[in-house]
């Protein structure tokens, strides 16, 4: 059921309008006495997601008795993390998700279905896992707060993925996270219905149809005076919320250039970017618009890491992002690799195969670390010192030297292609 549909490509909702929203929907739900809510990380600090996180507690008060933000893989958050993005909600309520560990498996997609999406190109079964706290909480409703925004791993983030993902396990990540890899993300980003989605919609329809799981869903986009703004909220407990979400999100995130682009330049907010494994969303959401013989400069002055945790960081420094081909041979091969199968995915997904370079400049990993996973290195403060994120703005620009260049500010609230690349 549908139970918010507001705002469309047009629209700049006000932080009124969104809490009208919100209450307007939470008051159909009618009285709740033991409520979880699933808000993302602070990686998806322009979500908005925070904001109605602390709205829900106001709404409920005492009846919220937990939160657990959806990190999935990722580290989780800091006091102060939480403080900056939820505001005056109560520390005492968030719970943190241990995805190796804290997890049930509460059904199992046959490997059948698994070899029907991905086209024969696997053959094994998906445990539908999620935290055991969604399970065993004794919760009334749960309330999963995200943005629909386009996506490497499952074609536009959030819906279900915040569940069987964001508080998903080691096994179901990994699969799923390499069955988007092997199936190819340019076949997927900004599309709804993916082979990733399938599976996860399966999971939904079989396992977890008796949990009282409502999504709150956002849109966010880049206004003409570069500022962000939420464009959609959508509020409902099934597909419909999410497909409303989805189509606004391919008008507001999607930037269709009209030819390939020479060069690109990414800035990644240093808070929100610590790693690759994160900041090479510059080069998933960039790959579709780059020309061949391209090239990528990455600004990351928070980067000091390559994966969010000392194994996969590990894997990533040992193997490096050497194309699909090379990573599927040393995934058959390795017996650490295979064991690390969103590892394996993230290595295909931040390679280029060789058609455009990537530049790194970070501010916390060295040139021979750089160097050493297969992407070229810069000093950040040279290349800050050219291409000054102060100065530029979204779009292109013209050099004093007269190079062209096209900036993005931030590669986490969008996709861009060229018009031979991607085909809606």
């Amino acid at each position: 059921m549908l139970y918010l549909a507001a705002g469309d490509n047009k629209s700049v909702l006000t932080d009124t309008d969104m809490r009208s929203g919100l209450e307007s929907a939470l008051s159909k739900l009618g009285t709740r006495k033991h409520v979880l809510a699933l808000p993302p990380d602070f990686t998806r600090f322009h979500s908005r997601a925070g904001k109605l996180t602390e709205w829900v507690w106001e709404h409920f008060k005492e009846s919220l008795t937990d939160i657990m933000p959806a990190t999935g893989t990722h580290v989780a958050m800091t006091e102060n993390e939480i403080r900056r993005m939820f505001g005056r909600t109560p520390q005492n309520l968030f719970r943190a998700h241990d995805w190796r560990n804290d997890v049930v498996t509460v059904g199992t997609v046959p490997a059948e279905f698994i070899r029907e999406v991905s086209e024969g190109a696997l053959d094994f079964s998906w445990p539908a896992q999620v935290n055991k706290l969604l399970t065993g909480g004794g919760h009334d409703l749960i309330l999963s707060i995200g943005q629909v925004v386009p996506h490497e791993v499952v074609g536009m983030a959030n819906f279900n993925k915040n569940i069987f993902v964001g508080t998903g396990g080691k096994e179901g990540i990994d699969k799923s996270h390499y069955l988007g890899a092997v199936y190819g993300m340019e076949r997927m980003m900004g599309r709804a219905d993916t082979p990733v989605r399938r599976v996860l919609n399966y999971a939904s329809a079989h396992f977890t149809r008796d949990l009282p799981i409502v999504y709150v869903l956002t849109v966010v986009g880049r206004e003409p005076d570069g500022n962000l703004a939420v464009k959609g909220l959508f509020i409902g407990d099934d597909e419909e919320c999410f497909e409303a979400a989805a189509r606004l999100s391919l008008e507001v995130n999607f930037t269709m250039v009209d030819k390939p682009l020479k060069k690109v330049v990414v800035y990644l907010d240093p808070d929100e970017f610590k790693s690759t494994w994160l900041g090479d969303k510059s080069i998933y959401r960039t790959r579709m618009a780059i020309a061949d013989g391209g090239e990528l400069i990455v600004l990351a002055p928070g980067v000091k890491h390559f994966g969010e945790d000392p194994l996969i960081d590990g894997l990533i420094r040992k193997y490096g992002y050497v194309g699909t081909e090379r990573i599927l041979e040393l995934t058959a091969k390795n017996s650490d690799l295979a064991g690390s199968l969103s590892a394996a995915a993230h290595l295909i997904h931040g390679s280029t195969e060789g058609r455009f370079t990537v530049t790194y400049c970070t501010g916390g990993l060295t040139g021979s670390e750089v160097e050493q996973v297969n992407y070229r290195y810069a000093e950040l403060a040279a290349m800050e010192k050219l291409y000054d994120p102060k100065k530029l703005t979204d779009g292109y620009h013209r050099m004093p030297d007269g190079e062209e260049i096209f900036y993005i500010s931030n590669p986490a609230v969008g996709l861009w292609a060229s018009r031979d690349r991607f085909n809606t």
